[in-house]
């Protein structure tokens, strides 16, 4: 079984918080087994797959595949040439090196975008972008890390899609059951 999530802003990406009332994936899947392809952070938001498949996981989750995964990041400041060169180069992480991405500036906020609760703070001083962000890898805050290191501060982060599944049109906290063959 592959279940496909919206996982909102302020969501823990397990199915307990001992201590704690902070919101969990346990609020919004009700399927016994299941456990995430991967991770979102807290304050991150979009797709999460979930699954009862260890061999589906490794597939989905294993940097030597080269899994695609697709963000919208909002980012403090104005994406130049240069910044997302570097981006689409690879980036000198703490952790070393990063794969090279495909990185494009957006003209406007996409489209498809859901209110964020709490809303974004933005600087009225301060111009903030869109960029679309494919990586192959799946560090620990890896795209807030790079962008950081080009001098571009996220904002907000949304993961659209991995792989060859995509958000497509599914409402924060909702779910929905996908088909998928494991090779």
């Amino acid at each position: 079984m592959l279940i496909a999530l919206n996982k909102p802003y302020g969501v823990l990406c397990q199915f307990t918080d001992r201590g704690s009332a902070r919101r969990t994936l346990a609020e919004f899947v009700a399927h016994p087994g299941v456990y995430p392809a991967g991770r979102l952070d807290f304050d991150s938001e979009g797709l999460l797959l979930l699954t009862d498949d260890g061999v589906l996981v490794n597939r989905l989750t294993d940097p030597r595949r080269g899994t695609e995964k697709t963000y919208l990041v909002q980012v403090e400041g104005t994406p130049d040439e240069t910044q997302l060169s570097q981006l689409r180069q690879g980036i000198v992480l703490q952790d070393g090196p990063t794969l090279p991405a495909r990185a494009r500036l957006l003209a406007q906020a996409p489209d498809c975008l859901w209110p964020r609760d709490p809303p974004v703070r933005l600087r009225k001083t301060v111009a903030d972008a869109w960029i679309e962000l494919t990586i192959r890898e799946g560090r620990n805050r890896q795209v807030r890390r790079m962008t950081a290191a080009v001098g571009l501060p996220t904002l907000r982060l949304i993961r659209v899609r991995i792989g060859a599944i995509a958000l497509d049109g599914l409402a924060p906290g909702a779910i929905r059951i996908e088909e998928i063959e494991v090779k």
